[in-house]
Parts: C-alpha cells; sequence; structure tokens
C-alpha cells in the first residue's frame, strides 16, 4: 500500500470514529429529550382532560365527554385513551396503531421508546366519578429522531466526503516530493544521474531530499570512476601510447577469442622499415607524428573497417586481423594497404613500394594462435628477403565447397532441419551449480560432422542468419529440449537477426506461444549491440516483454565505451575471451587481464547485471577468476557434451 493510501485509510478510520461519536452523542441526545418531552405532553394532557371531563361527569353527559376525549385522541398523540365510570364500571377506551409516514417499519421495530402512560381518578368533593388512563404514542418521537438522525447523517456524510477529498489532493502536493524522490532513487540505482531535486517546503521532506540530493551525487561520482578506470586500464594496458592503437596484448587476446569462434579471415603482419628512416632523418617527434597520422588513415580509409582490427606490436610492426573475409576480399584489403602506404612513404619524399613488406596468412580450420602467428612472420620473412610488398602462407586444403554450393548445402539444411545440437554448462563460481546451459550446432554433409566454425562464415555472408536462428528455435522446441533441464537454455542469436523486422514479429509469436518463456536465454554479441543499439533495445524489449532474459555476449571485446549497458539494460554480460585469457608464463599480462575483468564486474554489478567469465581453461584459472566474485564461468573446462534426447 502507498505512503498516500496509508495516511487516507488512517484519516479516514479517524474521522469515521468521530463521525461514530458525533451521530451516537446527536442519537442519545435526542431520543433523550423525546422521552422528556413525551412525559411532560402526558402530564399536561392529562390534567387538562381531567379538568374538562369533571363537569360532565357530574351530570352524567357520557356523549359530551366521548366528545372531549375524542379531540384530543384524534390528534395523534397517544396510542391509547380509557375511560372507566366507577359508578356502573362501564369503559370507553380509544387506541391507535404506532404508525409513523416517512419513517421506515424497521426503525419503528427497534422499540427505542419505552412505553409511557399516566392514570387518574376524577372526582367530585369525596365522589369518585371516573378514572382515566393515557398511553402516549411514540410515533411522534420515531418522527423526530428519524428526521433529525437523516440530517445529521446526511450533512456529516457530505462533510466527510469533502474532507476526504480535500486531504486526498492536499497529501499528493505535500507527497509529491516523495514520488519524486522514488523515481530519482529508482534512476540512480540504474545509472541515470538527473540535475538535483527541487528543496520542498516541509521540514521533513528537505532532509529526505538532501540526502538523495547527496546520495545521487556521490554515486554519480563512484561511477564515473568506474567508467574512467576501466577506459584508463584499456588505454594503459590494451593500447599503444603513440598511435592510439591496440597494443600485441590486446591483439592477442582478440586472436584467442576469434579463433574460438566459427568466422573466415586473415592475419597480415607488416613492417615498416620507413619509420625507422624518418626517426633518423627529422628525429622521434616527427616519426611519432607521422605514425599517429598513419593509424588514423589505416582506421578510417582501409575497407572493412568493421571487422577489421589495427594494432601496432613493435616499433616498426603493425598487425592487422581481417575478420568475416574471404581470400577475395582479403586481397582487396591488401591492395588498399599497399596504396595507403606508399601514398604515406610519398609524402615524406621516399620511394615507393620500398622499405616496407606484409605478410598475409589465412586462417583454416582448427589452426591455433601460435601456428597462425607463425604463418604470418614466415610470409613477412619470405617478403623481406625477397624484397617483395607482400608475401601469402600457402596452406595445401582439402577441396572445399564453392560459394554457390554452401548456399545451396545451407538453404537445404535450413529446410530440412539437418543440424546436430550440443550444449556447454555454465556454472556458479561459488557452488559450481548449473545456471545455464548455451547451445550449439553442427551439420552432417555427406556423412561427415561440419562444425559452425565452417559454415557459420556463410551463412552470415548470405543473409541466412534470422532463417538459421529460427530453424533452431522451433527444433529447440520440437525436440523439446526445454523438458531435458531445469536449467534455461541459452541461444546466440546471429547479428542480422538484431536488425530484421520479420525476425522480430517471428520471434514475438514464437514467445508468446511458449508455456515457459523464461526457460530460454537469448545471447546477442557485443558487436551486433554497438553496431545497431536501437534495433537491439527493440529486440530485447519484446524478449523482455515475454519473460525470456538476455545477455551479451563477448563483452568488452571492443575498444569503445561500455555505455550501451545502461541503455540495454541485458540480465547478464558474458566477458570477452580475451580478457580472462591465461598466461602460465607472463604473471603481468594475468595481472594486466584480472584487473581489467574486476573493473567490468565492479561496472556490471553497479547495474544489477550478472557477469560470466568465458574462456576458463582449468581448475587453476577458475582459482584465479574467482576473487573477481563474478556470478558464473564456463569454458575449456567443462567443454560442450552431445544432447541425449529422451
Amino acid at each position: 500500500m502507498t505512503l498516500l493510501n496509508q495516511i487516507n485509510s488512517l484519516l479516514f478510520t479517524l474521522f469515521l470514529l468521530m463521525m461514530s461519536c458525533l451521530v451516537y452523542f446527536q442519537f442519545t441526545e435526542t431520543k433523550a429529550f423525546m422521552v422528556n418531552q413525551m412525559e411532560s405532553d402526558l402530564n399536561n394532557t392529562l390534567t387538562s382532560l381531567t379538568l374538562s371531563l369533571k363537569p360532565h361527569l357530574e351530570t352524567g353527559d357520557e356523549a359530551t365527554a366521548n366528545t372531549l376525549v375524542n379531540v384530543i385522541f384524534e390528534g395523534g398523540f397517544y396510542k391509547k385513551v380509557k375511560l372507566t365510570w366507577l359508578a356502573d364500571k362501564k369503559e370507553k377506551v380509544w387506541e391507535n396503531d404506532v404508525a409513523v409516514k416517512e419513517v421506515p417499519q424497521w426503525f419503528i421495530n427497534l422499540n427505542l421508546f419505552e412505553k409511557q402512560s399516566k392514570e387518574a381518578t376524577i372526582t367530585s368533593g369525596w365522589l369518585q366519578l371516573a378514572t382515566l388512563k393515557i398511553e402516549s404514542n411514540p410515533a411522534i418521537g420515531y418522527r423526530e429522531l428519524w428526521r433529525i438522525m437523516n440530517d445529521t447523517l446526511m450533512i456529516l456524510s457530505a462533510l466527510f466526503l469533502l474532507t476526504v477529498l480535500v486531504l486526498h489532493l492536499r497529501l499528493k502536493v505535500i507527497l509529491k516530493p516523495l514520488y519524486e524522490v522514488a523515481r530519482h532513487a529508482r534512476d540512480v540505482s540504474e545509472r541515470k544521474f538527473h540535475s538535483d531535486m527541487a528543496m520542498p517546503s516541509t521540514i521533513e521532506l528537505k532532509e529526505v531530499v538532501g540526502a538523495i540530493n547527496s546520495m545521487s551525487g556521490q554515486l554519480k561520482h563512484v561511477f564515473s570512476a568506474l567508467d574512467e578506470e576501466v577506459d584508463s586500464l584499456k588505454k594503459h594496458t590494451l593500447c599503444d601510447q603513440v598511435s592510439q592503437l591496440p597494443n600485441r596484448l590486446y591483439l592477442t587476446g582478440q586472436l584467442n577469442s576469434w579463433l574460438s569462434e566459427p568466422d573466415l579471415g586473415a592475419l597480415l603482419l607488416a613492417d615498416f622499415s620507413w619509420l625507422d628512416e624518418i626517426h633518423s632523418k627529422y628525429g622521434y617527434q616527427m616519426r611519432d607524428q607521422t605514425i599517429k597520422t598513419l593509424s588514423n588513415k589505416l582506421t578510417t580509409e582501409l575497407p572493412l573497417s568493421s571487422e577489421a582490427l589495427v594494432a601496432r606490436i613493435s616499433n616498426t610492426e603493425f598487425a592487422f586481423l581481417i575478420r568475416k573475409a574471404d581470400k577475395e576480399q582479403v586481397s582487396e584489403y591488401l591492395q588498399s594497404l599497399i596504396r595507403l602506404i606508399n601514398q604515406e612513404i610519398l609524402n615524406v619524399d621516399f620511394e615507393p613500394n620500398q622499405q616496407f613488406a606484409i605478410g598475409i596468412a589465412e586462417r583454416s580450420q582448427g589452426i591455433t594462435r601460435p601456428e597462425l602467428l607463425a604463418q604470418a612472420d614466415n610470409a613477412l620473412q619470405k617478403a623481406l628477403n625477397e624484397n617483395k610488398t607482400s608475401h601469402w602462407f600457402y596452406v595445401e586444403k582439402e577441396k572445399e565447397f564453392s560459394r554457390e554450393a554452401w548456399r545451396n548445402q545451407l538453404v537445404q539444411s535450413i529446410n530440412n532441419n539437418d543440424f546436430i545440437f550440443q550444449w556447454q554448462p555454465i556454472q556458479q563460481c561459488h557452488d559450481n551449480k548449473v545456471i545455464q546451459r548455451e547451445i550449439y550446432c553442427r551439420l552432417e554433409i555427406e556423412g561427415k560432422i561440419v562444425q559452425a566454425g565452417q559454415f557459420m562464415p556463410y551463412v552470415e555472408r548470405f543473409s541466412l542468419g534470422h532463417q538459421l536462428d529460427q530453424c533452431l528455435l522451433e527444433a529447440i522446441n520440437e525436440d523439446n529440449l526445454f523438458a531435458l533441464n531445469v536449467e534455461p537454455i541459452a541461444v546466440n542469436l546471429s547479428r542480422e537477426s538484431i536488425s530484421n523486422v520479420e525476425f522480430h514479429l517471428w520471434l514475438s509469436s514464437y514467445l508468446e506461444k511458449m508455456k515457459n518463456p523464461e526457460k530460454i536465454n537469448f545471447e546477442i554479441s557485443e558487436a551486433g549491440v554497438t553496431q545497431n543499439l536501437a534495433a537491439c533495445i527493440q529486440l530485447c524489449e519484446i524478449i523482455e516483454k515475454s519473460g525470456a532474459k538476455f545477455g551479451v555476449d563477448n563483452c568488452g571485446r571492443q575498444m569503445g565505451s561500455l555505455t550501451y549497458l545502461q541503455e540495454l539494460k541485458p540480465d547478464y554480460i558474458k566477458l570477452d575471451l580475451s580478457l580472462s585469457c591465461y598466461n602460465n608464463e607472463k604473471d603481468e599480462e594475468n595481472q594486466q587481464n584480472l584487473e581489467l575483468c574486476r573493473a567490468l564486474v565492479n561496472i556490471a554489478r553497479g547495474l544489477n547485471i550478472k557477469v560470466i567469465i568465458t574462456g576458463i581453461e582449468d581448475e587453476k584459472h577458475l582459482e584465479t577468476i574467482k576473487l573477481l566474485r563474478a556470478d558464473g564461468y564456463q569454458g575449456y573446462i567443462l567443454p560442450p557434451t552431445d544432447i541425449v534426447k529422451i
């Protein structure tokens, strides 16, 4: 019950009690007055009638005596009149029923007035002529009592309603600062900070508003400090101070994260020895300025900028991680890169196609980070030794499907629902209890199991992501996977599904038909969120409205700010594998990752968002991340397993 309703209830009770007391007092006083009035009237009537009857009784004029009694009795103020002649014991009785107009019968039946009667003997000297007995009629008492009480109740009821209305309106005005305090506190809990509230006139509320304003200011400072801490840690730990590009540590984490997921692409290692020539001729300041200019152009003017990562890994070495690209797209990127480098070389009056080399290594199935780096470095050394601008590292591959063959195979697999499921448990940090199971899918083609890493890049390339998501969700429902465990199932949505209006409508209908929507969690990649935040918010509103939950996957992978968490308000986030990667040999690198994870956990806790740390390799790694007090973990420590259907 709201405070306003509680105050109204209290005032209502007090006013009702006071009104009841007034009504009771008025009732008893009116009743007592009417009793006294009827008793006095009875005495007066008896006396006057006795005197009026005496002369006629002495003469024996019975008719006149009866007439006198009739005159009094017909007024209706008396219930019964009895005249007894003592000479011959003859009796004459007049009697009325107790009936009063405009007074309900139930009120009369309450018998509020006791019977009142008076009797007198009419004498002539020493001779007793007759006895006269009069019984009052309580009808007049009921009528007057009903009228007075009816008027009293109507007046008090009108006053009561008017008072309640006035009090309600006045209390709303008085308590308005409290509603503002509640709204302000709720926004603060969601990290939405406003200007200080105006001070109310009520002294007690002034203290409350002042305390809330003070708390809001302090929390804003704390949260701002947390955001600055994360930005500072990222810049200090993961950025090159001269170029402001990601450094070797960030590249290492991104390679680990990239290779753990299905994707295409390549790694390019470049050596720009002409930067040393600038240093020797013009000094380090000119070299640093050239590096800054070059870095800005490398991140803004090259194709695939949204899918490419540019990092400075040493004095003259740069790395280019190109994701979601086939060989043809990598070749186009390489040519654009060579043109851009030559432009910068010409700007400092050096010969083009000189003093730089690029080695290219394509990603292949099952390749590890050290292997990919070694291939790219071998290609770079080959280009340097042969004095070429670039060199590709070629790996013999099994014959693969063509693009058109992949398209046909994927369309057929989606239509026939040929996918095979696995899932991986996500456990709580403090007791290892399973909190959800993340679904993975594979394909069976010509009797061979094809991992998602081989076909998912083509799913995105052919814009089949929303169709695949629909297919998988329908298969989960048809196979009744929700009944296999009590824990929710986590499903990763493709980036295309985020902005696809048709998928939004389909998902809304799908969730409406679900009996237990709370048993499904949807995960959206951070890249998908940052690239289309508005559409992502709309999709998450559909999910949240149905009772399902959603989370952000690969959180912290992007170098940008995490302010999107305040607008999106996910139920949980999964920290990117690059943040939790563990090196058995480099304690300093592990400590840097640990501190960055700690800052991200603190930010999420401030927003009431649960945190799951990914990429946990073994028990030693698990013990390290438990110090962060995250909510859950997943990784190679508990690999995916096949789903055994009932």
